[in-house]
């Protein structure tokens, strides 16, 4: 076993420690169901071998590195988010759990801007870490709307935000216009970044359906937006290249 593999699968046993600490605490405070940390266990387990797959090829090091570290954490937290949506809408309402899990969204969130940073201030970006972080961005989105969604502050409709990556995905399997890489775009950034912070301050127990369900919608559209100006732009870009 390779130094870079043996650091790696170090940092994975540490992000697991951390899983099962947070798993812990909620479910010894609230007396919650064994199946909130099992599913917790089982999110994170699940995601070890896709990152064990491609991960020690693509690091600009033999080192795991800090910023990999930090989105290792966000998918932690995102772990926890994902195990509330297997319990029962009696024991979700209870809001004490919602405060925990708001505070870890929120969180996840301000993390969500430090990985990056780290890894541009380090010199230490690597294609992995923006795939990793890109990839936890579209399941975390997945995770809070669907939480938004089971507390009642919005309708079914918030899992498009969620799904738009996915549907993006899996329209790029029949449509091969959509499989050209996309450039770099602040526009993309900041309707991502928008949708998640939304979601996650929504999830606080004091912000009613009232607030959050506008807040919500205003911030999907973007999204919409932002990936319809994307499949135009690719759709222009093939035919130009016919033309």
């Amino acid at each position: 076993m390779s130094a870079t593999v043996r650091d790696v699968l170090w940092h994975l046993a540490a992000g697991f420690v951390l899983l099962a600490v947070l798993l812990a605490m909620p479910t010894a405070a609230l007396d919650l169901p064994v199946r909130f940390p099992v599913t917790g266990a089982a999110v994170y387990l699940a995601a070890v071998p896709l990152i064990l797959a491609v991960l020690p090829d693509h690091l600009p090091g033999d080192r795991f590195g800090p910023a990999n570290a930090v989105t290792l954490v966000r998918l932690s937290a995102t772990a926890v988010l994902s195990a509330a949506l297997a319990l029962a809408p009696g024991v979700l309402a209870d809001a004490r759990l919602e405060w925990f899990l708001a505070v870890l969204a929120i969180g996840a969130f301000i993390l969500d801007g430090v990985d990056g940073w780290i890894a541009r201030r380090a010199g230490v970006d690597s294609a992995f870490g923006a795939r990793f972080d890109m990839e936890l961005d579209a399941f975390v989105t997945l995770v809070l709307a669907a939480l938004v969604w089971r507390l009642d502050k919005a309708g079914a409709w918030v899992l498009a935000a969620g799904l738009l990556r996915y549907a993006f995905i899996g329209a790029s399997a029949f449509w091969p216009k959509l499989k050209t890489e996309l450039p770099p775009s602040n526009r993309r950034r900041f309707a991502c970044a928008l949708m998640v912070g939304t979601l996650s301050v929504v999830v606080v127990p004091v912000i009613p359906p009232e607030v959050a369900l506008p807040a919500v919608a205003a911030a999907l559209a973007l999204l919409v937006y932002s990936f319809a100006a994307d499949v135009a732009w690719l759709v222009k870009l093939a035919e130009n290249g016919r033309s």
